[in-house]
């Protein structure tokens, strides 16, 4: 062996000694179906962005148990038949687990194969009852309900003697399940919705909604769409006079809408199923913003983001406890015994026989400048 050939050995040597441990070990690939182009696109951008500044993170101090976990994407561009084609995709390629897919039909449609493959689902951001019943042993939510969201939401106008509540509602199985949300709620106090609105999924026409949803003269319109459709109908709904207020779920987009209304937005309500990301004051917050600020590039806090960072957060902790070669099995027993556990101030708890870990729901209002407070 001459002089070069041993140096360019040594050296190879030291690279590989050099590496961090994930490196080392199994890589968990994980399969994620979401928005990346068209009207809904900044739900699985903001998503993905938190889950990447999470994992890579922690691939950067040597993964979990000295394996690392690669995020896979695929685009859907917020439509079932898509998703569902990169869902078999996924299973073809024997991905270790499913993470963070965005949106009820989407999700409603990758269902049947995840069930039938018996694959970890972990984090959908969908907060559908759909999902949730029947109970499925590998589908696995972070957030609260939509059931949850909208009974905050009627309790909170009732409060303040706003009853005339009129519901504009994305025609599918995310929207449908807002709308049930809204009227099991009402329901309860002997009321019902005024007048009622309809925009397709991934479409603006929202001039029918308007004119029926007016003609009504609500006290109130609770919004179940995504950003692009529900700041057309603000718009729509102002220019045509009306002044009553406006709420939204979480599944919105509350900055993508701030970003859309501009000055318009001041006044919005947006419910909110995860810890307020823009400020200090939890410590899950404060360990967000700090990643964010590191991760630099295009990573910006805002709730969408916030979500994907904690659930690539806790599923984490799932494969910490499943050992150092898990099985998509010893993943779904390791989930299950995360219970009473505070992540930063966010309680988790699943079990044996419940995969919702949260039911926390909180409001948030936009304001003129683009930004949000609670």
């Amino acid at each position: 062996m001459n002089r070069r050939d041993a140096i360019q050995r040594l050296a190879a040597t030291c690279a590989v000694l050099a590496l961090p441990a994930a490196a080392q070990g199994r890589r968990i690939v994980l399969g994620q179906s979401a928005a990346f182009s068209g009207p809904a696109a900044q739900l699985g951008v903001q998503m993905n962005l938190g889950a990447r500044t999470y994992f890579n993170a922690l691939n950067a101090e040597g993964g979990v148990n000295g394996n690392s976990i690669e995020l896979q994407t695929l685009d859907d561009g917020y439509e079932p038949e898509r998703c569902k084609a990169n869902t078999e995709k996924f299973i073809r390629d024997d991905v270790f687990g499913l993470f963070g897919y965005v949106g009820t039909p989407t999700a409603l449609a990758a269902l049947p194969l995840v069930v039938d493959a018996k694959i970890p689902f972990f984090g959908p951001f969908t907060g559908a009852q759909a999902l949730r019943e029947p109970f499925h042993k590998s589908v696995f939510h972070l957030r609260a309900s939509y059931y949850d969201e909208t009974a905050l939401i009627v309790r909170n106008l009732t409060s303040l003697g706003l009853k005339k509540i009129a519901v504009f509602y994305q025609n599918d199985a995310y929207g449908k399940a807002g709308l049930e949300g809204v009227t099991r709620a009402l329901k309860a106090q002997n009321l019902a919705p005024v007048a009622l609105g309809t925009v397709e999924r991934n479409t603006v026409s929202v001039a029918p909604a308007v004119r029926d949803i007016a003609a009504a003269m609500p006290d109130a319109v609770v919004q179940i769409g995504a950003y692009k459709s529900c700041a057309a109908f603000i718009r729509g709904a102002r220019k045509a006079g009306y002044g009553g207020t406006f709420f939204n779920v979480s599944f919105v987009g509350t900055q993508a809408l701030a970003d859309e209304l501009g000055r318009e937005g001041l006044g919005i309500v947006v419910s909110q199923v995860m810890p307020f990301p823009y400020s200090t004051t939890t410590a899950i917050s404060r360990e967000y913003l700090d990643a964010v600020r590191k991760a630099g590039g295009d990573a910006r806090p805002n709730y969408s983001s916030m979500e994907g960072y904690l659930a690539a957060k806790v599923f984490a902790e799932g494969l910490k406890r499943a050992g150092r070669n898990p099985s998509r099995d010893s993943l779904v027993s390791a989930l299950e015994s995360i219970q009473n556990a505070s992540f930063g101030g966010f309680s988790v708890n699943f079990g044996p026989k419940d995969h919702v870990a949260s039911r926390f729901v909180d409001l948030s209002m936009l304001t003129e400048d683009g930004k949000v407070r609670r």
